[in-house]
Protein backbone atom coordinates (compact mmCIF):
# COMPACT_ATOMS: atom_id res chain seq x y z
CA UNK A 1 0.00 0.00 0.00
CA UNK A 2 1.10 3.59 -0.87
CA UNK A 3 2.56 6.23 1.58
CA UNK A 4 -0.51 8.53 0.11
CA UNK A 5 -2.84 5.63 0.68
CA UNK A 6 -2.03 5.56 4.19
CA UNK A 7 -1.86 9.11 4.64
CA UNK A 8 -5.04 9.29 3.82
CA UNK A 9 -6.60 6.47 5.42
CA UNK A 10 -4.96 8.07 8.65
CA UNK A 11 -6.31 12.01 8.03
CA UNK A 12 -10.23 9.67 7.77
CA UNK A 13 -12.17 9.99 10.79
CA UNK A 14 -15.84 11.04 11.48
CA UNK A 15 -16.94 14.10 9.64
CA UNK A 16 -17.75 15.77 12.51
CA UNK A 17 -15.05 15.30 14.72
CA UNK A 18 -12.80 18.15 14.01
CA UNK A 19 -12.24 21.31 17.13
CA UNK A 20 -11.64 24.44 16.70
CA UNK A 21 -9.77 25.31 19.48
CA UNK A 22 -7.66 24.33 21.99
CA UNK A 23 -10.38 23.90 24.69
CA UNK A 24 -11.81 20.53 25.25
CA UNK A 25 -14.83 20.51 23.81
CA UNK A 26 -18.27 19.63 25.11
CA UNK A 27 -20.43 17.29 23.53
CA UNK A 28 -24.06 18.39 22.99
CA UNK A 29 -26.98 16.24 21.06
CA UNK A 30 -29.50 18.25 19.97
CA UNK A 31 -32.39 17.36 22.37
CA UNK A 32 -29.30 18.83 24.59
CA UNK A 33 -29.29 22.28 22.81
CA UNK A 34 -33.40 22.04 23.36
CA UNK A 35 -33.26 21.64 27.09
CA UNK A 36 -30.38 23.95 27.40
CA UNK A 37 -33.10 26.38 25.33
CA UNK A 38 -35.85 25.95 27.28
CA UNK A 39 -33.89 26.77 30.37
CA UNK A 40 -31.87 29.54 29.47
CA UNK A 41 -33.24 31.39 26.13
CA UNK A 42 -34.46 35.15 26.70
CA UNK A 43 -37.24 34.78 24.09
CA UNK A 44 -38.55 31.33 25.89
CA UNK A 45 -38.35 33.28 29.51
CA UNK A 46 -40.39 36.48 27.94
CA UNK A 47 -42.65 34.37 27.31
CA UNK A 48 -42.93 32.71 30.08
CA UNK A 49 -43.32 35.94 32.10
CA UNK A 50 -46.66 36.93 29.72
CA UNK A 51 -47.93 33.46 30.70
CA UNK A 52 -48.25 34.72 34.13
CA UNK A 53 -49.11 38.01 33.43
CA UNK A 54 -51.59 36.54 31.71
CA UNK A 55 -52.87 34.31 34.42
CA UNK A 56 -52.62 37.54 37.17
CA UNK A 57 -55.04 38.93 34.53
CA UNK A 58 -57.30 36.26 35.15
CA UNK A 59 -57.39 36.59 38.86
CA UNK A 60 -58.35 40.34 38.44
CA UNK A 61 -61.34 39.44 36.50
CA UNK A 62 -62.35 37.35 38.96
CA UNK A 63 -62.47 39.98 41.21
CA UNK A 64 -65.07 41.24 39.85
CA UNK A 65 -67.29 38.87 41.31
CA UNK A 66 -66.19 40.27 44.54
CA UNK A 67 -68.73 42.73 46.52
CA UNK A 68 -67.14 46.48 45.98
CA UNK A 69 -66.91 47.82 49.95
CA UNK A 70 -66.64 51.68 50.17
CA UNK A 71 -65.86 53.16 53.81
CA UNK A 72 -65.21 56.92 54.58
CA UNK A 73 -64.89 58.84 57.59
CA UNK A 74 -64.07 62.69 58.27
CA UNK A 75 -64.12 65.67 61.14
CA UNK A 76 -64.65 68.88 60.25
CA UNK A 77 -65.60 72.63 61.40
CA UNK A 78 -69.09 73.92 61.24
CA UNK A 79 -69.31 77.85 60.85
CA UNK A 80 -72.25 79.94 61.90
CA UNK A 81 -75.63 79.69 59.69
CA UNK A 82 -77.73 82.53 58.36
CA UNK A 83 -81.39 82.50 57.80
CA UNK A 84 -82.94 84.45 55.72
CA UNK A 85 -86.60 84.75 53.88
CA UNK A 86 -87.14 83.78 50.80
CA UNK A 87 -87.01 87.67 49.57
CA UNK A 88 -83.97 87.73 51.42
CA UNK A 89 -84.98 89.92 54.46
CA UNK A 90 -85.01 89.13 58.31
CA UNK A 91 -81.66 87.85 57.96
CA UNK A 92 -80.84 86.43 61.37
CA UNK A 93 -77.68 84.11 62.15
CA UNK A 94 -78.32 80.96 63.60
CA UNK A 95 -75.40 79.47 65.94
CA UNK A 96 -74.42 76.08 64.97
CA UNK A 97 -72.22 73.47 67.05
CA UNK A 98 -68.34 73.92 65.37
CA UNK A 99 -68.08 70.32 65.50
CA UNK A 100 -68.84 67.55 62.76
CA UNK A 101 -68.14 64.07 61.51
CA UNK A 102 -69.02 62.20 59.25
CA UNK A 103 -68.51 57.84 59.18
CA UNK A 104 -70.07 56.21 55.89
CA UNK A 105 -69.80 52.36 55.00
CA UNK A 106 -71.53 50.95 52.23
CA UNK A 107 -71.42 47.40 49.98
CA UNK A 108 -72.50 46.07 46.93
CA UNK A 109 -72.42 43.06 45.39
CA UNK A 110 -73.27 42.58 41.36
CA UNK A 111 -76.17 40.06 41.09
CA UNK A 112 -76.69 40.76 37.28
CA UNK A 113 -74.12 43.26 34.76
CA UNK A 114 -75.98 42.12 31.32
CA UNK A 115 -72.56 39.50 31.10
CA UNK A 116 -69.74 41.73 31.34
CA UNK A 117 -68.46 39.85 34.61
CA UNK A 118 -68.15 36.95 33.24
CA UNK A 119 -67.14 37.84 29.87
CA UNK A 120 -64.68 39.80 31.16
CA UNK A 121 -63.34 36.44 32.43
CA UNK A 122 -63.65 34.49 29.86
CA UNK A 123 -61.67 36.71 27.96
CA UNK A 124 -58.97 36.80 30.15
CA UNK A 125 -58.77 33.09 30.37
CA UNK A 126 -58.89 32.98 26.13
CA UNK A 127 -55.65 35.92 26.79
CA UNK A 128 -53.97 33.07 29.02
CA UNK A 129 -54.41 30.64 26.37
CA UNK A 130 -52.98 32.88 23.84
CA UNK A 131 -50.56 34.14 25.88
CA UNK A 132 -49.40 29.90 26.24
CA UNK A 133 -49.56 29.04 22.39
CA UNK A 134 -47.59 32.16 21.57
CA UNK A 135 -44.86 30.53 24.13
CA UNK A 136 -44.78 27.58 22.38
CA UNK A 137 -44.49 29.19 18.90
CA UNK A 138 -41.56 31.34 20.24
CA UNK A 139 -40.30 27.95 21.86
CA UNK A 140 -40.80 26.02 18.60
CA UNK A 141 -39.24 29.18 16.43
CA UNK A 142 -36.27 28.85 19.04
CA UNK A 143 -35.68 25.22 19.06
CA UNK A 144 -35.90 25.74 14.83
CA UNK A 145 -33.44 28.12 14.71
CA UNK A 146 -30.88 26.18 16.50
CA UNK A 147 -31.54 23.18 14.84
CA UNK A 148 -30.07 25.78 11.66
CA UNK A 149 -27.42 26.70 13.70
CA UNK A 150 -26.52 22.98 15.08
CA UNK A 151 -26.64 21.30 12.16
CA UNK A 152 -24.57 24.05 10.47
CA UNK A 153 -22.25 23.95 12.67
CA UNK A 154 -21.66 19.67 12.06
CA UNK A 155 -21.74 21.06 7.89
CA UNK A 156 -18.58 23.26 8.73
CA UNK A 157 -16.78 20.80 11.01
CA UNK A 158 -17.09 18.78 7.33
CA UNK A 159 -15.81 21.23 5.50
CA UNK A 160 -13.11 21.41 7.78
CA UNK A 161 -11.88 17.83 7.58
CA UNK A 162 -12.30 18.12 3.69
CA UNK A 163 -9.47 21.50 4.04
CA UNK A 164 -7.25 19.43 6.14
CA UNK A 165 -7.18 15.96 3.79
CA UNK A 166 -6.81 18.11 1.02
CA UNK A 167 -4.01 20.49 2.82
CA UNK A 168 -2.12 17.23 3.43
CA UNK A 169 -2.56 16.12 -0.06
CA UNK A 170 -1.42 19.76 -1.51
CA UNK A 171 1.78 18.90 0.48
CA UNK A 172 2.44 15.80 -0.66
CA UNK A 173 2.18 16.76 -4.29
CA UNK A 174 4.32 19.87 -3.71
CA UNK A 175 7.06 17.27 -2.23
CA UNK A 176 6.76 15.05 -5.42
CA UNK A 177 6.61 18.15 -7.66
CA UNK A 178 9.94 19.74 -5.78
CA UNK A 179 11.92 16.28 -6.28
CA UNK A 180 10.71 15.93 -10.05
CA UNK A 181 11.91 19.62 -10.42
CA UNK A 182 15.36 19.13 -9.20
CA UNK A 183 15.50 16.12 -11.07
CA UNK A 184 14.35 18.31 -14.01
CA UNK A 185 11.51 16.50 -14.86
CA UNK A 186 9.18 19.75 -14.38
CA UNK A 187 9.69 23.08 -14.27
CA UNK A 188 9.82 25.51 -11.17
CA UNK A 189 6.76 27.54 -12.34
CA UNK A 190 4.60 23.90 -11.41
CA UNK A 191 6.14 24.06 -8.14
CA UNK A 192 4.77 27.46 -7.46
CA UNK A 193 1.60 26.83 -9.14
CA UNK A 194 0.90 23.94 -6.55
CA UNK A 195 2.47 26.15 -3.79
CA UNK A 196 -0.37 29.20 -4.72
CA UNK A 197 -3.16 26.33 -4.45
CA UNK A 198 -1.96 25.23 -1.10
CA UNK A 199 -2.20 28.71 0.36
CA UNK A 200 -5.49 29.21 -1.13
CA UNK A 201 -6.41 26.04 0.84
CA UNK A 202 -5.02 27.19 4.01
CA UNK A 203 -6.62 30.53 3.49
CA UNK A 204 -10.24 28.80 2.61
CA UNK A 205 -9.91 26.77 5.30
CA UNK A 206 -9.08 29.59 8.12
CA UNK A 207 -12.46 31.25 6.75
CA UNK A 208 -14.26 28.64 7.38
CA UNK A 209 -12.66 28.15 11.09
CA UNK A 210 -13.94 31.74 11.92
CA UNK A 211 -17.62 30.82 10.65
CA UNK A 212 -17.33 28.40 12.80
CA UNK A 213 -16.03 30.49 15.75
CA UNK A 214 -19.02 32.95 15.28
CA UNK A 215 -21.32 30.29 14.64
CA UNK A 216 -19.81 28.61 18.11
CA UNK A 217 -20.56 31.80 19.83
CA UNK A 218 -24.10 32.68 18.74
CA UNK A 219 -25.35 29.29 20.02
CA UNK A 220 -23.25 29.54 23.15
CA UNK A 221 -24.31 32.86 24.08
CA UNK A 222 -28.46 31.63 23.21
CA UNK A 223 -28.14 28.91 25.68
CA UNK A 224 -26.38 30.81 28.36
CA UNK A 225 -23.55 28.68 28.47
CA UNK A 226 -20.08 30.40 29.21
CA UNK A 227 -18.78 31.99 26.17
CA UNK A 228 -15.26 29.75 25.97
CA UNK A 229 -17.37 26.98 25.68
CA UNK A 230 -17.09 24.53 22.70
CA UNK A 231 -19.57 22.71 21.51
CA UNK A 232 -19.30 19.61 19.78
CA UNK A 233 -22.29 18.05 17.45
CA UNK A 234 -23.22 14.85 18.89
CA UNK A 235 -21.75 12.25 15.59
CA UNK A 236 -24.73 9.77 16.36
CA UNK A 237 -27.14 12.40 15.05
CA UNK A 238 -26.95 11.04 11.59
CA UNK A 239 -28.25 7.95 12.89
CA UNK A 240 -31.29 8.81 14.30
CA UNK A 241 -34.41 6.91 12.74
CA UNK A 242 -36.67 9.65 11.37
CA UNK A 243 -40.87 10.12 10.71
CA UNK A 244 -41.44 8.47 7.16
CA UNK A 245 -45.29 9.13 7.28
CA UNK A 246 -46.88 9.85 4.53
CA UNK A 247 -47.93 14.08 3.43
CA UNK A 248 -51.47 13.26 4.97
CA UNK A 249 -50.11 12.43 7.85
CA UNK A 250 -48.32 16.02 7.94
CA UNK A 251 -51.17 18.21 6.64
CA UNK A 252 -53.89 16.68 9.36
CA UNK A 253 -51.23 17.51 12.15
CA UNK A 254 -50.65 20.85 10.83
CA UNK A 255 -54.21 21.62 10.99
CA UNK A 256 -54.32 20.43 14.63
CA UNK A 257 -50.97 21.80 15.75
CA UNK A 258 -49.71 24.96 13.72
CA UNK A 259 -49.06 27.30 16.21
CA UNK A 260 -50.24 30.06 13.29
CA UNK A 261 -53.61 28.43 13.13
CA UNK A 262 -54.13 27.88 16.84
CA UNK A 263 -53.49 31.02 17.53
CA UNK A 264 -56.15 32.01 14.93
CA UNK A 265 -58.32 30.50 15.97
CA UNK A 266 -57.98 31.29 19.23
CA UNK A 267 -58.62 35.02 17.60
CA UNK A 268 -62.12 34.08 16.51
CA UNK A 269 -63.31 33.36 19.96
CA UNK A 270 -61.09 36.52 21.66
CA UNK A 271 -63.46 38.51 18.83
CA UNK A 272 -66.87 36.61 19.38
CA UNK A 273 -66.22 37.37 23.65
CA UNK A 274 -65.58 41.03 22.50
CA UNK A 275 -69.42 40.92 20.81
CA UNK A 276 -70.47 39.87 23.86
CA UNK A 277 -68.84 42.29 26.08
CA UNK A 278 -70.28 45.19 23.30
CA UNK A 279 -73.79 43.95 24.25
CA UNK A 280 -73.59 43.54 27.70
CA UNK A 281 -73.27 47.65 27.65
CA UNK A 282 -77.02 47.50 26.23
CA UNK A 283 -77.67 45.72 29.51
CA UNK A 284 -78.83 47.08 33.12
CA UNK A 285 -76.93 46.38 36.22
CA UNK A 286 -78.66 45.45 39.37
CA UNK A 287 -77.00 44.83 42.96
CA UNK A 288 -77.57 44.17 46.44
CA UNK A 289 -76.61 47.16 48.45
CA UNK A 290 -76.02 47.83 52.30
CA UNK A 291 -75.29 51.31 54.02
CA UNK A 292 -74.51 52.41 57.45
CA UNK A 293 -74.49 56.19 58.01
CA UNK A 294 -72.94 57.72 61.38
CA UNK A 295 -73.33 61.30 60.79
CA UNK A 296 -73.40 64.41 63.52
CA UNK A 297 -74.87 66.90 64.08
CA UNK A 298 -77.90 66.98 62.37
CA UNK A 299 -77.83 69.73 60.49
CA UNK A 300 -81.04 69.78 58.52
CA UNK A 301 -83.17 70.67 61.34
CA UNK A 302 -83.66 74.65 62.44
CA UNK A 303 -82.26 75.03 65.16
CA UNK A 304 -79.36 72.33 64.55
CA UNK A 305 -79.77 69.25 66.46
CA UNK A 306 -76.28 68.92 68.21
CA UNK A 307 -76.30 65.05 68.14
CA UNK A 308 -74.94 62.20 66.24
CA UNK A 309 -77.59 59.95 63.98
CA UNK A 310 -76.76 56.53 62.80
CA UNK A 311 -78.91 54.94 60.04
CA UNK A 312 -78.64 52.03 57.85
CA UNK A 313 -80.57 50.45 55.03
CA UNK A 314 -80.38 47.63 52.49
CA UNK A 315 -81.88 47.06 49.09
CA UNK A 316 -81.97 45.99 45.25
CA UNK A 317 -80.39 48.78 43.38
CA UNK A 318 -81.22 48.57 38.86
CA UNK A 319 -79.00 50.90 36.53
CA UNK A 320 -78.79 51.56 33.20
CA UNK A 321 -77.59 52.98 30.53
CA UNK A 322 -80.51 54.28 28.42
CA UNK A 323 -78.21 55.95 25.65
CA UNK A 324 -76.41 52.65 25.90
CA UNK A 325 -79.67 51.64 23.25
CA UNK A 326 -78.41 53.60 20.52
CA UNK A 327 -74.56 54.02 20.90
CA UNK A 328 -73.56 50.15 21.82
CA UNK A 329 -74.52 49.38 18.44
CA UNK A 330 -71.69 50.52 16.77
CA UNK A 331 -69.16 48.89 18.92
CA UNK A 332 -71.23 45.72 18.67
CA UNK A 333 -71.33 45.95 14.58
CA UNK A 334 -67.25 46.80 14.75
CA UNK A 335 -67.01 43.80 17.07
CA UNK A 336 -68.89 41.83 14.59
CA UNK A 337 -66.58 42.71 11.88
CA UNK A 338 -63.61 41.83 13.57
CA UNK A 339 -64.82 38.47 14.52
CA UNK A 340 -65.94 38.27 10.48
CA UNK A 341 -62.50 38.99 9.74
CA UNK A 342 -60.34 36.85 12.33
CA UNK A 343 -62.35 34.00 10.68
CA UNK A 344 -60.62 34.85 7.32
CA UNK A 345 -57.41 35.70 8.10
CA UNK A 346 -57.76 32.03 9.86
CA UNK A 347 -59.00 30.74 6.45
CA UNK A 348 -55.73 32.14 4.89
CA UNK A 349 -53.51 30.74 7.77
CA UNK A 350 -54.54 27.69 7.33
CA UNK A 351 -54.74 27.62 3.44
CA UNK A 352 -51.02 28.78 3.83
CA UNK A 353 -49.92 26.52 6.10
CA UNK A 354 -51.28 23.85 4.07
CA UNK A 355 -49.05 25.32 0.94
CA UNK A 356 -45.79 24.85 3.45
CA UNK A 357 -46.44 21.81 5.21
CA UNK A 358 -46.59 20.35 1.41
CA UNK A 359 -43.40 22.31 -0.11
CA UNK A 360 -41.34 21.20 3.07
CA UNK A 361 -42.78 17.29 2.74
CA UNK A 362 -41.56 17.69 -1.18
CA UNK A 363 -38.05 19.00 -0.08
CA UNK A 364 -37.92 15.95 2.63
CA UNK A 365 -39.13 13.55 0.14
CA UNK A 366 -36.04 15.25 -2.32
CA UNK A 367 -33.23 15.32 0.42
CA UNK A 368 -33.71 11.20 0.60
CA UNK A 369 -33.31 10.98 -3.19
CA UNK A 370 -30.15 13.54 -2.99
CA UNK A 371 -28.65 11.34 -0.86
CA UNK A 372 -29.21 7.86 -2.60
CA UNK A 373 -28.24 9.89 -5.74
CA UNK A 374 -24.80 10.96 -3.77
CA UNK A 375 -24.15 7.37 -2.23
CA UNK A 376 -23.48 6.33 -5.83
CA UNK A 377 -21.59 9.02 -6.46
CA UNK A 378 -19.42 8.12 -3.77
CA UNK A 379 -19.05 4.91 -4.87
CA UNK A 380 -17.73 5.99 -8.37
CA UNK A 381 -15.21 8.20 -6.66
CA UNK A 382 -14.15 5.28 -4.67
CA UNK A 383 -13.72 3.01 -7.76
CA UNK A 384 -12.05 5.84 -9.27
CA UNK A 385 -9.38 6.30 -6.70
CA UNK A 386 -8.66 2.40 -6.35
CA UNK A 387 -8.50 3.15 -10.04
CA UNK A 388 -5.85 5.92 -10.34
CA UNK A 389 -3.88 4.74 -6.89
CA UNK A 390 -3.53 1.22 -9.12
CA UNK A 391 -1.90 2.90 -11.62
CA UNK A 392 -0.13 5.69 -9.54
CA UNK A 393 2.05 2.81 -7.85
CA UNK A 394 2.72 1.16 -11.47
CA UNK A 395 4.11 4.94 -11.99
CA UNK A 396 1.55 4.88 -15.03
CA UNK A 397 -0.34 8.04 -13.53
CA UNK A 398 1.16 10.89 -12.35
CA UNK A 399 0.75 12.29 -8.82
CA UNK A 400 -1.66 15.35 -9.77
CA UNK A 401 -4.41 12.51 -10.92
CA UNK A 402 -4.11 11.13 -7.60
CA UNK A 403 -4.87 14.85 -6.04
CA UNK A 404 -7.49 15.05 -8.57
CA UNK A 405 -9.13 12.36 -7.70
CA UNK A 406 -8.54 11.86 -4.06
CA UNK A 407 -10.44 15.91 -3.93
CA UNK A 408 -13.49 14.18 -6.14
CA UNK A 409 -13.66 11.55 -3.54
CA UNK A 410 -13.35 14.24 -0.90
CA UNK A 411 -16.04 16.41 -2.20
CA UNK A 412 -18.53 13.60 -2.60
CA UNK A 413 -18.03 12.21 0.61
CA UNK A 414 -18.94 16.05 1.68
CA UNK A 415 -21.62 16.31 -0.35
CA UNK A 416 -23.06 13.06 1.11
CA UNK A 417 -22.46 13.99 4.29
CA UNK A 418 -24.27 17.58 3.89
CA UNK A 419 -26.96 15.86 2.23
CA UNK A 420 -27.61 13.73 4.96
CA UNK A 421 -27.61 16.56 7.41
CA UNK A 422 -30.30 18.29 5.47
CA UNK A 423 -32.29 15.53 5.55
CA UNK A 424 -32.24 16.37 9.05
CA UNK A 425 -32.81 19.88 8.57
CA UNK A 426 -35.81 19.10 6.24
CA UNK A 427 -37.41 16.71 8.89
CA UNK A 428 -37.21 19.45 11.32
CA UNK A 429 -38.65 22.31 9.64
CA UNK A 430 -41.45 20.11 8.43
CA UNK A 431 -42.23 19.59 12.01
CA UNK A 432 -41.99 22.77 12.44
CA UNK A 433 -44.33 24.17 10.23
CA UNK A 434 -46.99 21.22 11.56
CA UNK A 435 -46.35 23.05 14.82
CA UNK A 436 -44.81 19.23 16.09
CA UNK A 437 -41.06 20.85 17.43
Amino acid sequence: MSKLRLLIMALCASLCSVGMYAQQPRVLSLEEIFALADENSKTIQAEDAAVKEAQQEIREAESGRLPDIEMSISASYLGNGYLLDRNFSNGQSIKMPHFGNNFAIKATQLIYGGGAVSNSIAMAKLKHEMAGINREAARSNVHFMLTGFYLDLCKLHNVLKVYDKSIELAKVVIKDTKARNAAGVVLQNDVTRYELQLKNLQLARKRAENALEILNYDLVTMLGLPVDTVIQPDADILNHSLSLHDLTYWQDLAQDESHAIRQTRMAVQMNRTAEQLARADRRPSIALVAANNFDGPITIEVPVINKNFNYWYVGVGLSWKISSLYKANKSIKRAQYATQTSIRRQEEVAQQIGIGVQADYTKYMEAYEEVATLEKNVQLASENYAIIETRYSNEVALVTDMLDASNQLLDAELQLANARINVIFNYYKLKHTSGNL
